[in-house]
């Protein structure tokens, strides 16, 4: 307590902001209310479904089971080019779109969709901590298990209110230093998570750490893996390339080849490092340290999250190694089912379809975050996600959805200027394709050559608008947002043309390295035809797919098409974002036109 009566010092967090009566600290989800600190807007949550606890994403804890994902909106901190920044930002916690749902409420949901527990992720469980806390011990008086996702920035009297209800907690580091922490509105910087990592990991909380890798933070990966082998080094380490949003610089995002020789140094360390935004990795398998064989093998899963595919099928003892016998440090047996999350519920493609949207407002003009607001609660409350995950699969249902869009938020004239344009220029690309006599193969990968994307995404309706043959579609691939496939099923596919996705991409040269390497002898590898969009996330998503259809086009047709890529972007962003085009400054968002945009207030402004 402050020594004024009329001031509280939060303890939720280490920030320990103090309150005014009737005031909230830097988060604004906590206020004094008569000297105690209450939350501001308990028991409402914006998603709960349920999600394999590899989506958290959790690796070493019942891996396949089923929990029941919570998500409510905001954060105690404010990290630069953070990935869920359109629900701890942009998302108003008093919108119609989050549901009033009670403690018990919430613990029948999970026992209802036979959860094994809950786990609270996405944004954190320290913007809303007393609702998480009786969450936590409602299910734990049920037998659930009780988990989440944190910057790990709790007070230490909140950590030990957690530790008889906390089973396991995925905590990302944002650095080492100080200042990595004060950036992110951590004011007392690393030394409060690292001791809550010595406390939960006393105290019997299962503990997974996930570490951003950029191209300057190498060094400080490795010392880390030297910190946690202190505490213990059974503790995983979750890698999560850099993924450049928001306004983070997009020079920091490493090769998919540099994250994958960091693990294979940081292994060297401790013995569970694990890879992710890499799609096609087998650095996301479990590998038994005694023997080297793979135990537990999955997948990418979308941004942040991995999927399990195969391992020892036992739902209780310990997992052991099938060919040593060598038990791993790993809690609980592994389930599997054909359970999967729906459209985009479960982890971080869920942020990613609210990024879609914006995009379209932003692209009309729209400059008041509370119209953005209105259209998501359109679709959340009326049950719209699943349309939502079809119409942008297809040109002409993404059209029709901008104007749509447009009616919702009263610029159905802009909205119509930006559906014609596309329109136009579809027009412009099919007829330029319409009369090629040979349609050549084209396969559309994700990441690393066995990443192979679903046949019905958007990327592959792509190259069917310019005449072309997706072999994606000749084949059944599940997984979000495809999967990997064997060398065997890609040799027979015997693509002409391989496209690398604009999202989580690959240099086309990394991509050729690898290929030869695992003797991939296709027509598009021997005549060295693989390319990547040159501006990211312009093949899907944002309504800049419009320059990938460009691209697609040129890549496939370089004889008859000849579209200037350069010239069509800076015309692009001059009439719909009302700034210049400059490449060096685009990054990996959907929403936000490039990382010196940003929302100035409730206002949306683009920076000069």
């Amino acid at each position: 307590m402050s020594g004024n009566p009329l001031v509280s010092s939060c303890h939720v967090c280490e920030n320990a902001c103090s309150l005014p009566v009737g005031g909230t600290g830097r988060c604004g989800r906590y206020t004094n209310r008569d000297g105690s600190v209450s939350e501001v807007y308990p028991n409402r949550y914006l998603l709960t479904c349920p999600i394999r606890i590899e989506t958290m994403p959790m690796l070493h804890f019942h891996p396949g089971a089923r929990f029941l994902q919570v998500s409510t909106v905001g954060c105690n901190f404010n990290c630069p080019g953070c990935i869920s920044a359109v629900i701890v930002r942009e998302m108003d916690p008093r919108s119609a779109a989050l549901h009033q749902y009670s403690p018990e409420q919430i613990v029948e949901k999970a026992i209802a969709n036979r959860c094994k527990g809950i786990a609270f992720l996405m944004n954190d469980p320290l913007a809303a901590f007393e609702t998480f806390l009786a969450v936590a011990t409602l299910a734990k008086a049920k037998g659930l298990y009780v988990g989440c996702s944190s910057n790990g920035y709790f007070s230490e009297s909140s950590v030990e209110r957690l530790l008889s209800v906390l089973d396991f907690v995925n905590i990302g580091i944002k650095g080492l230093s100080d200042e990595s922490y004060h950036v992110c509105s951590g004011f007392k910087g690393v030394a409060p998570v690292l001791r809550n990592i010595k406390m939960l990991h006393e105290g019997g909380v299962h503990i997974e750490l996930a570490c951003i890798h950029k191209r300057n933070n190498s060094r400080e990966l490795l010392e880390l893996c030297s910190i946690v082998r202190e505490i213990s080094p059974t503790i995983p380490l979750q890698v999560m390339r850099f993924i450049p949003l928001e306004g983070a610089n997009p020079a920091l995002e490493p090769r998919i080849r540099e994250t994958e020789a960091l693990g294979r140094k940081m292994r060297d360390v401790v013995p569970h490092v694990y890879i992710f935004n890499s799609p096609g990795t087998a650095d996301l398998n479990t590998v038994c340290p005694h023997c080297g064989k793979i135990v537990l093998c999955r997948d990418f899963y979308g941004p942040m999250g991995a999927r399990l595919k195969s391992g020892p099928e036992r739902n209780s003892g310990p997992v052991a190694c099938p060919d040593c016998g060598h038990t791993l440090d790993v809690r609980g047996g592994a389930s599997f089912s054909d359970f999967s999350e729906k459209d985009f519920q479960g982890g971080y493609p869920f942020t990613r379809a609210l990024e879609i949207v914006e995009s379209v407002l932003i692209a009309i003009g729209v400059a008041d975050k509370s119209d953005v607001v209105h259209v998501w609660e359109h679709l959340l409350c009326n049950k719209k996600m699943h349309d939502l995950h079809h119409d942008i699969q297809r040109v002409d249902k993404y059209i029709r959805m901008v104007r749509f869009f447009g009616s919702l938020v009263r610029r159905e004239q802009p909205a119509d200027m930006l559906a014609s344009y596309l329109e136009e220029k579809v027009a412009m690309v099919r007829a330029a394709c319409k009369w090629q006599v040979t349609r050549p193969r084209v396969y559309y990968a994700m990441g690393k050559p066995q990443f192979c994307i679903k046949g019905g995404r958007f990327e592959n309706h792509l190259v069917e608008l310019c005449n072309g043959i997706s072999v994606n579609r000749e084949i059944e691939v599940h997984g979000r947002p495809g999967m990997s496939i064997s060398l065997k099923t890609l040799k027979a596919l015997n693509p002409d043309i391989i496209f690398i996705s604009a999202f989580l991409s690959n240099s086309p040269e990394d991509f050729y390295n690898e290929c030869v390497e695992k003797g991939l002898d296709v027509a598009a590898v021997r005549n060295k035809r693989i390319h990547t969009a040159p501006i990211p996330s312009s093949d899907f998503g944002g309504p800049k797919w419009i320059l990938g259809l460009m691209n697609v086009a040129n890549e496939m047709y370089p004889d008859t098409c000849s579209f200037d890529i350069g010239k069509e972007a800076a015309a692009f962003y001059e009439r719909f974002y009302g700034t210049s085009f400059n490449a060096d400054e685009v990054n990996r968002s959907f929403g936000k036109p490039d990382a010196a945009w940003k929302w100035k207030g409730n206002k949306a402004q683009a920076a000069c």
